[in-house]
């Protein structure tokens, strides 16, 4: 098949211009936003008590409002020896290890003998509403990258703190 140079010119013209079309599109990006500069240090972070995780979990708030659609981030600080039971969230979600190490297993059930080991520095990410459970040895912080608004559900609901 011939195709002529005025058929190609014309395709080449009508792709070009469509360009700023695609990058309009109605899609709306939730971005951070914030009003100052801020500086965070593990050793002087302000933390308060999870209420969404099992007792002894800390947070502290980066960025962004978890409660409201749009990214955040959190730190959370875990004790020696704690657990997450099996979980899942409504959005994906990003955790990177910032000290310590924890253990990230996917399923169900808690289950010590299938999770990933991850130091610092290693990160992992979840699908939204993918049922996974993490544990640890020592105190551990992680930073925690989702978007708003942030839930957990249990997948037992007795492991529940909230109820």
């Amino acid at each position: 098949m011939k195709v002529s140079f005025s058929v190609l010119a014309a395709s080449a013209i009508l792709a070009v211009l469509s360009i700023p079309a695609l990058a309009e599109s109605d899609t709306t990006i939730e971005r951070p936003t914030t009003q100052k500069m801020d500086t965070f240090e593990l050793g002087s972070i302000a933390w308060k008590d999870e209420p969404l995780l099992p007792h002894g979990a800390k947070s502290a708030l980066l960025i962004g409002d978890p409660s409201k659609p749009g990214v955040f981030m959190a730190y959370l600080k875990f004790p020696a020896n704690y657990e997450i039971p099996a979980h899942t969230h409504p959005f994906a979600e990003v955790v990177t290890v910032l000290k310590g190490s924890v253990w990230n297993g996917m399923g169900e059930k808690l289950d010590r003998e299938k999770g990933d080991k991850l130091g610092v520095g290693a990160s992992f990410t979840l699908p939204a509403s993918h049922a996974h459970y993490l544990w640890n040895q020592e105190e551990s912080v992680v930073l925690l990258t989702a978007t708003g608004p942030w839930n957990i559900k249990y997948i037992n609901p007795d492991d529940d703190p909230r109820k």
